[in-house]
């Protein structure tokens, strides 16, 4: 079997509208995810990226407003006409409940979707434990034991690892996706990704001058 390790954020628009996609691989193809939720800006910040406030309106308007509206078209994906309006909230409870629920019987991949889903269809707050035991409940999970477990210190600990291995490995940004340690970033990537499951692409040539 292979793994997928994923790199995102449960706030992130582009995990959300290649979940389905991204779980469908993984049947298709019989591959296991890895989840690796992650603090996105200090992530995003380590590469070289701007954080949000930082971007001009126009890379705000084409990337997080009508990229946001074809991908989830053509994905096939409902989706808020708006930026969900807790988006900037913190993520350590969703995110730490989705670690969580690592050490259970819990199907993560099925709530990691439900997650992502509910911020991006339904305008929740990440830091809402009614909300997110809401969302929870649309794939049948009880969140209570995850969310009691989400703040601690092993998840939080396990929530920075993840975060500081996706700095020192360059991830740009969430999602990301790696296979056999072949990085692929972006949801627009998945077509790739499903391709080196089943057959590796050759490895890179390209050298700096």
């Amino acid at each position: 079997m292979k793994n997928i390790e994923y790199f995102y954020s449960a706030h992130s628009a582009f995990a959300y509208i290649g979940s389905e996609k991204l779980n469908e691989i993984c049947v298709t193809h019989g591959a296991k995810l890895i989840h690796r939720p992650i603090a996105l800006s200090p992530v995003v910040e380590a590469v070289g990226g701007l954080s949000f406030a930082a971007r001009t309106q126009a890379h705000v308007d084409y990337y997080f407003g009508r990229e946001i509206e074809r991908w989830a078209e053509l994905r096939g994906v409902d989706i808020l006409s708006h930026r969900p309006t807790h988006h900037d909230n913190a993520l350590e409870l969703s995110n730490g409940m989705l670690i969580a629920s690592l050490d259970t019987d819990v199907d993560t991949d099925a709530l990691a979707h439900a997650v992502l889903r509910a911020h991006w269809r339904d305008d929740i707050d990440l830091c809402d434990p009614a909300a997110l035991t809401q969302a929870a409940a649309q794939v049948n999970v009880d969140a209570k034991p995850l969310l009691d477990a989400a703040l601690g210190a092993g998840v939080q600990a396990r929530h920075h690892a993840n975060t500081q291995e996706a700095i020192a490995r360059n991830v740009f940004g969430s999602p990301t996706y790696v296979v056999d340690g072949d990085m692929f970033y972006g949801q627009d990537h998945l077509e790739l990704v499903a391709r080196a499951l089943h057959r590796p692409f050759a490895p890179s040539r390209f050298k700096n001058p």
